[in-house]
């Protein structure tokens, strides 16, 4: 099936997100749509997907007129979307999730559970899955409900498929395993716009691309013929720098020690120091351990065997409100479930750690809190409308840098940072690494946790690999290369 979306046009009060885009698909090709967050991406294709209508302009599927005025129109005419946002029902099994809102019944009426979990199989067994239709989505991490949002869109036997931000939650494994499910699909003539942030993931899977900035389509062609560092340069306008950050001879004496941590199954035997004014990565592959680790350390996962020592003195981590009161900061890996509250405003969510300390006969003192918050605001340069918006109203990059607010205006000893950039588009990633290096400048021992061996150079002054629950090695200097870093994550 070809697409053409022609003179698309979008706007929302006096904010023009759209003007006048031009896009296209053809049929078994897999497009790029690049752009930093905000840029339209994703209300473009809310639009082919039935979620908005556009102010202007026409979408056409083999030369033919359509308007989608709700995605089940979008989806009846062979347009799947997997959106960046899961829309998966934790308590419901993988199987119903599947089927929710076409749901296959018996003559009698009933629902035909055996059927739905048969067919559910094969699409697994498409894309060899060891996993059962039955398990309780809420069982599974966030790798595998991605997975599953991608196996519903195959069930529908899409002609095209959209896809925002669907390797965001994926290790390296994993995200080969989509990508040769992809090329079959391809193969077998289905169209793919693959929305990322990830650029070597698009040079590596992606025919074409087209890059929107500020509303507007501003390149497309042949990936073939581009590097990284120019789709970057389209997509924000000015080179974007790749180079190692600086802080050779910034390392100070040892913040935070641990001594033979344990946790059983997840981690074991853990022995590390971080230093103040050192940037620590730790990686791996998902499901390695690092997170249950540290979130250990942070105090939210209860009993341990080993030791902690901060600033050299034996402490015992019993709760998160002790970590915080010690100056341990925690920013977790998924930033929508677990860093952000999505019913608070902007300003709720970037203060929200400090409300004790701003708090007095049971009060909070407003205008401190708004005087704290623009500090952060400015420092962290946070792009964002009034104060008092619900925190979704921003984009991914600038929703991060308020996670990062909330920690940083309690002026942590002891900074963790679990995927620190995952859903942030190549801009505000590089303003999030300044961040980290100021604060590295500033003495406080920041700890990296990432899959991602190009972030883990591009970051850190050195870096620990786990193995199953274990520290298998570390790398630094001429060793801090994706080679020696993915060849110790898979146990070498």
């Amino acid at each position: 099936m070809k697409l053409e979306m022609k003179n698309i046009c979008k706007s929302f009060g006096s904010n023009d997100v759209l003007k006048h885009v031009d896009f296209h698909l053809n049929e078994g090709e897999i497009c790029a749509l690049l752009g930093e967050n905000g840029a339209g991406k994703s209300t473009l294709m809310n639009i082919l997907g039935g979620v908005l209508e556009a102010d202007q302009g026409e979408i056409l599927l083999d030369g033919k007129v359509h308007s989608f005025r709700t995605p089940l129109q979008s989806l009846d005419a062979g347009i799947a979307f997997i959106h960046q946002e899961l829309n998966l029902i934790n308590d419901l099994a993988i199987y119903e999730n599947m089927y929710i809102g076409r749901e296959l019944k018996k003559p009698s009426g009933l629902l035909d559970h055996r059927r739905m979990i048969a067919e559910t199989e094969k699409v697994f067994e498409r894309m060899a899955l060891d996993i059962s239709p039955k398990t309780l989505v809420r069982e599974l991490d966030a790798s595998y409900k991605q997975i599953v949002e991608i196996t519903r869109a195959l069930l529908m036997n899409a002609k095209l498929i959209i896809m925002d931000e669907p390797t965001t939650s994926l290790t390296d494994p994993e995200i080969e395993h989509v990508f040769s499910i992809l090329r079959t699909l391809r193969q077998q003539g289905v169209g793919i716009v693959f929305i990322s942030h990830k650029l070597r993931e698009v040079m590596e899977i992606c025919d074409r691309y087209t890059v929107l900035r500020d509303g507007n389509m501003v390149s497309e062609g042949m990936v073939s013929e581009v590097t990284t560092s120019e789709l970057a340069r389209f997509m924000v306008g000015h080179d974007v720098r790749s180079d190692a950050l600086d802080l050779e001879n910034n390392r100070g004496d040892a913040c935070l020690q641990l001594k033979g941590l344990t946790r059983e199954p997840y981690f074991r035997d853990i022995s590390l120091t971080a230093h103040k004014g050192e940037v620590l990565g730790v990686t791996g592959l998902l499901g390695d351990g690092r997170s249950e680790l540290f979130s250990t350390v942070f105090g939210a996962e209860g009993s341990y065997t080993g030791e902690i020592d901060l600033d050299g003195q034996r402490v015992r981590m019993h709760s998160t409100e002790q970590a915080i009161k010690m100056g341990i900061a925690y920013v977790p890996r998924n930033r929508k479930e677990n860093g952000i509250i999505k019913d608070m405003t902007i300003l709720e969510n970037g203060t929200v750690v400090s409300w004790p300390r701003l708090t007095k006969y049971l009060f909070l003192d407003h205008k401190k809190q708004k005087r704290e918050f623009e500090k952060q605001k400015l420092a962290l340069h946070i792009k964002m409308g009034a104060e008092n918006d619900v925190i979704t109203s921003l984009s991914g990059g600038n929703q991060q840098k308020i996670v990062l607010a909330k920690w940083l205006s309690e002026n942590p000893k002891v900074l963790i940072l679990d995927n620190p950039t995952q859903g942030v588009d190549v801009g505000a990633k590089e303003e999030i690494y300044d961040i980290i290096l100021a604060l590295a400048k500033a003495g406080v021992a920041v700890i990296v946790l990432s899959s991602e061996a190009q972030e883990i150079i591009r970051v850190c002054t050195r870096a620990l690999v786990m193995y199953h629950g274990g520290i298998i090695g570390e790398v630094s200097g001429e060793t801090m290369n994706e080679h020696a870093i993915m060849r110790l994550a898979t146990g070498g």
